[in-house]
């Protein structure tokens, strides 16, 4: 958070510095003269970067509920192989459940702290293919067993899928090419914005301070939500926690 705070006051200190230089180098009534000139180009760039950013905060929102559905997802299949497991026979049903716990236990203690730092330690994998490898040694008794041996494998399938989903999340972000025009596009649209001949200079100074501080805002918004399980916002381990209390309660029954 503090890191965000001073790269907001960074971007609208170099937009005042900015504007001081333009102001010492050029006169306000010669920079009045092509205020039409520059209205309309400001008012294109500005049009074109706003609906540049809204574009990419809005996707990068996207991808972060996906995140968070996904990880809620694979929590719940969690919770379903924990109770699916109540209809086999030991020592198959005792060995998934307790894999289960750990492997809840494990995603909270270790993977999503880890996964700040854009590392997935390979505990839970191994979980699962120990799960997997339960399942196999399973014979069916009765025709109840073996409806409840099909769920478990169709719930770990899914389990296995969110997993890796979740991996494959936790690395993606925006291109660099991206970055570069979303930076590149506020330090035009500031820069133009400062071109203006603005009788009162305190009012221009105003507007550029408000429009450097929104967009540097924005970016640093994106950048925070770019990485759903990394910066100041990202997506949290409530599900496992959930299927936790769930394991407890269900285990004393």
């Amino acid at each position: 958070m503090l890191s965000n705070i001073l790269i907001v006051i960074a971007c609208v200190g170099a937009a005042i510095a900015f504007l001081h230089l333009v102001t010492r180098t050029s006169s306000g009534s010669s920079r009045r003269e092509s205020n039409d000139f520059t209205g309309a180009v400001v008012a294109v760039i500005g049009t074109t970067y706003a609906v540049l950013l809204a574009f990419m905060l809005s996707g990068v929102w996207n991808m972060f509920q996906q995140a968070q559905i996904n990880a809620e997802q694979e929590a719940n299949d969690l919770v379903n192989v924990f109770r699916i497991s109540a209809q086999l026979q030991p020592p198959a049903r005792q060995t998934i459940r307790d894999l289960a716990r750990e492997y809840a236990q494990n995603a909270i203690q270790n993977e999503f702290p880890a996964m700040s730092n854009d590392q997935v330690p390979p505990q839970g994998g191994h979980m699962i293919a120990q799960m997997w490898n339960a399942a196999g040694e399973i014979r069916s008794q009765t025709s109840e067993e073996l409806g409840a041996l099909g769920d478990l494998r169709n719930t770990l399938q899914r389990l296995t899928e969110h997993r890796r989903i979740r991996v494959l999340q936790s690395h993606e972000m925006l291109p660099v090419i991206l970055w570069i025009v979303l930076i590149a596009g506020g330090i035009i649209t500031v820069a133009a914005a400062c071109f203006f001949g603005v009788p009162n200079f305190r009012f221009h100074l105003l507007q550029i301070i408000v429009l450097s501080f929104l967009i540097s805002l924005v970016l640093v918004a994106i950048a925070d939500i770019d990485r759903p399980y990394q910066g100041d916002v990202k997506v949290s381990p409530e599900g496992f926690e959930f299927a936790l209390h769930t394991f407890g309660d269900e285990g004393q029954h």
